[in-house]
């Protein structure tokens, strides 16, 4: 398959794919239960956070978390009391516990208090890899754990970072098609990178864009150069393509 015929086959699975239909069975319909900017994006993080493992329970206890935050994610951000903390202690998934939730939600608390907030922390007209690992470093300046801390992937120690990644993607991307929630309006969509999982890599290698055999910082930077050689504006629609086809088609 040449190049044109490859941007025509992924332009046809991101538009089939990049429909309504989709947020049923995806996390992100977490954030679209919201409507003020901060609730949205505070529920969009946290969800995307969590977003490893079998998608159905991703979606259940991105629920849970909400319910627990009281279907008010920035009220209980930035008003909540100790004891509303110590609540969040039987919440699991897989390996985020309640005591990586509660240094979450503090950790949210000190960012909109004294950093302006979420989208501030990723504004950049450069390198928005570079900006998560900037995000890691300010939002774990609050007491915390270690253990808390794998929980938020540094691109610049060679993750793919897949989470923070398609939170970015519901952040900033335009998307008339309304599933991207695109309320981040100081961030290009050029700069986007799509989410680098098992399914959107492994689509990837059969299709010849993607050599690199691990899922990393540098098969990221590979799979970025073919998308955005296929749309400079919009590469991160291809993450509809390339998801639905390994996860849905089992291409």
């Amino acid at each position: 398959m040449n190049f044109t015929d490859l941007k025509e086959f992924l332009d046809e699975k991101a538009t089939l794919y990049n429909n309504p239909s989709f947020i049923t069975d995806d996390p992100i319909q977490i954030p679209h239960l919201y409507s003020c900017k901060e609730d949205i994006e505070i529920a969009g993080f946290l969800s995307a956070t969590i977003a490893w493992g079998n998608r159905k329970m991703i979606i259940k206890n991105a629920h849970r978390m909400m319910e627990f935050m009281g279907n008010s994610p920035y009220d209980f951000v930035m008003n909540h009391k100790e004891s509303q903390l110590d609540s969040l202690a039987t919440f699991v998934h897989r390996t985020f516990n309640g005591i990586d939730f509660a240094t979450f939600i503090v950790a949210l608390q000190n960012l909109y208090r004294n950093h302006h907030g979420l989208e501030a922390m990723f504004v950049t007209d450069a390198n928005l890899q570079l900006k998560i690992s900037e995000f890691k470093k300010t939002f774990f300046e609050i007491e915390h754990l270690p253990r808390t801390q794998k929980h938020i992937s540094d691109p610049l120690k060679g993750s793919a970072a897949k989470r923070i990644n398609m939170f970015l993607r519901w952040m900033v991307r335009t998307d008339n098609a309304g599933v991207d929630l695109g309320i981040w309006k100081e961030i290009s969509p050029s700069l986007l990178s799509c989410p680098l999982d098992v399914h959107s890599g492994n689509v990837a290698r059969k299709l010849g864009m993607l050599n690199r055999k691990q899922n990393d910082a540098k098969a990221l930077t590979e799979l970025d150069k073919v998308l955005r050689q296929m749309d400079p504006i919009d590469p991160a629609k291809y993450d509809f393509a390339l998801f639905g086809l390994g996860a849905i088609e089992k291409f």
